[in-house]
């Protein structure tokens, strides 16, 4: 058993097939092949079944990738922990909420490319679970989400309080509180997302009803507000990326308290100068805009 083939099936759970898996890793998709068939010889069972024209990992596969993940994980660590203070360098793979990695994660990814070039950052997004469960398994370095992170292998950085916004279109009547949402449509992220949490705990708490329309696209949000459509709730960040040439009208109520934005990572990674580097940055411009 070689790291070379561990990282091959980890590149084929991941793709689907040997072919995508071989251009990821940059040699022949024979070479992978080959290797798979040895090591399932080796291990006497089969890791992946024929799934049409690719390949789905088997439930054997599923436990041994877990150990792949675990693996090549400790090799970079080990390769870190012999230089921690080497300039920052290899690969980043940086978890984010749709919010932040529209909002407030773009300039800062720029500053980041800046200041340390010799970093390949890589950035996924997705809901809080998946994000966790990447950071869990070793397949993402560090990750953004929107809710106190409560697990004894996840160290948690505070980031920044996300403001809400409630928006309206330009022709509808002034709101004089948050009450006077009850019966009006209210365009929402779907299910999962701490933003919408919020202002479904209000409504619980007041026994009041809204007809939700979900969109996972805060720009949709935005633009079937602009048009009349009905009312949202915003992260601060979003409305500023989308919403400055949109004529709206928007409300701050204290009812929707801010939501904390955190940088998690897995406690057992160590060392980690590219990570470390990105966190410091985060704080850094957090801690003057904060």
């Amino acid at each position: 058993m070689e790291l070379n083939q561990l990282r091959m099936i980890k590149a084929v759970a991941e793709c689907g097939s040997i072919a995508l898996a071989a251009q990821q890793l940059h040699c022949v998709p024979s070479n992978i092949t080959t290797r798979i068939k040895q090591l399932e010889s080796e291990l006497g069972t089969a890791l992946f079944t024929r799934a049409g024209r690719g390949l789905r990992i088997s439930p054997a596969g599923e436990l041994f990738l877990g150990y792949c993940e675990r693996i090549l994980s400790l090799v970079d660590q080990a390769k870190r922990a012999v230089k921690p203070d080497a300039i920052p360098n290899g690969k980043l793979r940086i978890g984010a909420i749709e919010s932040c990695a529209t909002g407030r994660l773009p300039p800062l990814l720029a500053q980041y490319h800046q200041r340390y070039a010799d970093v390949t950052l890589e950035l996924i997004t997705g809901q809080w679970p998946q994000l966790l469960d990447d950071i869990q398994h070793h397949r993402l370095d560090a990750a953004i989400v929107a809710i106190d992170v409560q697990h004894p292998k996840l160290h948690t950085c505070a980031l920044y309080h996300e403001p809400l916004v409630l928006i309206t279109g330009p022709n509808h009547p002034p709101l004089p509180d948050l009450q006077a949402i009850s019966q009006q449509t209210v365009f929402m992220w779907p299910p999962g997302c701490p933003y919408r949490a919020t202002l479904e705990h209000w409504l619980n708490d007041n026994g009041l009803h809204i007809n939700r329309v979900d969109y996972a696209n805060w720009g949709s949000i935005i633009g079937c507000v602009g048009a009349g459509a009905g009312l949202a709730i915003v992260p601060e960040g979003i409305l500023e990326r989308f919403g400055a040439g949109a004529a709206l009208s928007t409300y701050h109520f204290t009812e929707l308290p801010a939501v904390q934005n955190v940088l998690v990572w897995h406690n057992e990674t160590g060392c980690h100068t590219a990570r470390d580097a990105f966190a410091a940055l985060l704080a850094e411009h957090f801690a003057q805009t904060q």
